[in-house]
This record gives structure tokens, sequence and C-alpha cells, in this order.
């Protein structure tokens, strides 16, 4: 029962993959693709419900998200065909994430990333931008999944700059603060 959840991750990276054989935007890749945003969802749910949660799975499933990435990047480039300005911002956000891993490869001696809610946020953002390719203008969701990406990989290299231990499923930066807040209401 362990090692599903991570089978599920390794899917993900498999049929992330096969993406790059199959013509992008059509229904096979539409099929696959939505396969591996299910596989994303599965791996951290079941477990969640099984209590397998491990620091390895964690792990696997941040690389499965990043393979996913990049070959969405490959993919879909030279359809979307983006502005000079996009570009270096997704270059900006590849280097604040790259900083982010250093400074927990540094402090913890390890690879991560965090399961942060603005880093699922963006990765729904991330799913949802071939789905709306045919029907928004590419440059408007550029601009909103460049904002969210910033966004949330800013807040990741804070929270791993700031943290005195590495806490892969910490939510957010703002935890402490909301937690606070929720206590002063209570009394």
């Amino acid at each position: 029962m362990k090692t599903i959840p991570n089978c599920i991750s390794f899917s993900r990276i498999f049929f992330s993959l096969i993406l790059i054989f199959i013509k992008p935007l059509s229904i096979a890749f539409y099929v696959i693709y939505i396969i591996c945003g299910f596989s994303d969802f599965m791996d951290g749910f079941i477990a969640r419900k099984t209590k397998t949660i491990s620091t390895l799975g964690a792990k696997i499933d941040s690389i499965a998200d990043m393979v996913m990435a990049f070959v969405l990047l490959f993919i879909l480039y030279p359809i979307v065909n983006p502005s000079t300005e996009i570009i270096i911002w997704i270059i900006s956000i590849a280097i604040i994430r790259l900083a982010s891993m250093f400074v927990a490869m540094k402090k913890y001696k390890t690879f991560a990333s965090l399961h942060t809610y603005g880093n699922k946020i963006t990765g729904i953002v991330l799913f949802i931008f071939p789905i709306l390719l045919p029907y928004v203008h590419t440059t408007v969701l550029l601009y909103i999944l460049c904002a969210v990406a910033s966004i949330s990989a800013i807040e990741e290299l804070l929270m791993q700059l700031t943290s005195s231990q590495l806490q892969l499923n910490k939510q957010s930066i703002f935890e402490k603060w909301y937690v606070v807040y929720r206590c002063r209401r209570r009394s």
C-alpha cells in the first residue's frame, strides 16, 4: 500500500513524457493530459488517506510536477509563441525556484520543493492553461499564469530562507499568522 502513491507519481512522469510524441491540443493529448492531472491529485489524496505520506513520496511528486511543467513548456512554446517580456518573466520565475532549491540543498542537504497552497494554485492554473488555450487569448493566460507562479515562487523562497527546519508540507508563509489570528478571535 505504501508504494501506490509513488507509483502514481511515477506514472505522471511516464505519461508526461508520452505527451512529447502526441500532437499538441489533440484529443489524444487532452486524454493523456487529464490522466496526468488526475494522477497529480490522486497520489497525494491516496497518501493522505492511507497515512503513507513520506519525504520520498513528496520528492517524487515534486519531480513529477517539474517534469510535467517542462514537457508542457517544450510542447506549448511553439504554439503560444510568448513575447520577450513573458520569456524573461518565466526565466525569472525559474531562477527564483532554483534559488529556493539551492537554499534547501545548502540548509538541509536535500532536494526540496514545498507543497504550499501557492504551489498548488500555480499547478491548477498551469493545468487549466492548455485547456483554455482555444478559448482565451494566450497573452491573458500567460500573464495570469506568470503572476500566480511568481507569487508562489517568491513565497517558497522566503519560506526556505526563514525556516529553521525543512517542512515540505508547510502550506503557506502566512500560516503562522493565520493561526495567531484564529486564536485571538476565539479568546
